[in-house]
C-alpha cells in the first residue's frame, strides 16, 4: 500500500443502510477516519440516492434512501464528512461516477482504501471498478458491515478474495500500521 498516493473511501455511511446488523462499522469507521484524518490523507465520502422508478424500485421493488434522513451520513461522521477532501453523491453501487473518475485522474491517486456499507454491494463493486481502473484496491475487511447480516458480509468479501485478490483484503490494525510507519514513527510489532 502507497500510503503517500493513497486515499480512504467511505461508502455508503448513511442512517438508510445502519441497522443491527451493521451498526457495529460505525465506530470502526469512525475510528478509522479519525486516524486517517489526523495523518493528513485525504478522505472521500460517497452518499446513495435512490430515486423514483430506479432500477432497485423496478427490480426488486426496494424505495428506500429517496430522502433525508435515511440519505444522511450517520451522526458520528456528519462533521468528518463536511470536512472531507468531497462527498460524492451517487445513484448506482460504485464509487466510480464521472466526478469521482476526473478526481481521481487529477490527484493521482494509485491506492483507494474502501470501508463502510454495504460490503456484498457497493464497497464490492467500487473495489472490483477500482482493480479495473487500474487502482490498488484495498477492503478494510473490519470497518465494513452488511445491512443484510454477517453472512452476507462474509459473502462479499469472499467474492472480493477472487475479484481482486486475497492480499487486497486488510485490517484496520494493518491501515495504521501503514500511518505510523508514514509518519515517521517507530512501528510497534
Amino acid at each position: 500500500m502507497d500510503i503517500n498516493s493513497a486515499a480512504l473511501v467511505v461508502i455508503d455511511m448513511q442512517n438508510g443502510f445502519v441497522n443491527h446488523h451493521s451498526r457495529h462499522a460505525v465506530p470502526a469507521v469512525s475510528s478509522l477516519v479519525a486516524e486517517w484524518s489526523a495523518a493528513g490523507r485525504p478522505v472521500i465520502f460517497t452518499r446513495y440516492f435512490n430515486y423514483p422508478d430506479s432500477p432497485y424500485e423496478r427490480f426488486f421493488q426496494w424505495h428506500r434512501l429517496q430522502k433525508a434522513p435515511e440519505t444522511d451520513i450517520v451522526p458520528e461522521l456528519t462533521e468528518t464528512a463536511a470536512r472531507a477532501h468531497a462527498v460524492i453523491d451517487k445513484t448506482g453501487y460504485t464509487f466510480f461516477t464521472t466526478e469521482a473518475t476526473e478526481m481521481i485522474s487529477q490527484t493521482g491517486w494509485t491506492d483507494l482504501i474502501f470501508c463502510g456499507i454495504a460490503t456484498e454491494s457497493c464497497v464490492l463493486k467500487s473495489a472490483a471498478d477500482a482493480f479495473e481502473h487500474g487502482y490498488a484496491p484495498w477492503i478494510v475487511t473490519d470497518a465494513c458491515a452488511s445491512d443484510a447480516g454477517p453472512d452476507v458480509h462474509d459473502a462479499g468479501l469472499l467474492v472480493a478474495r477472487r475479484l481482486i485478490g486475497t492480499g487486497q483484503l486488510i485490517t484496520t490494525d494493518h491501515v495504521i500500521g501503514q500511518l505510523t510507519a508514514y509518519a515517521g514513527a517507530p512501528v510497534l510489532e
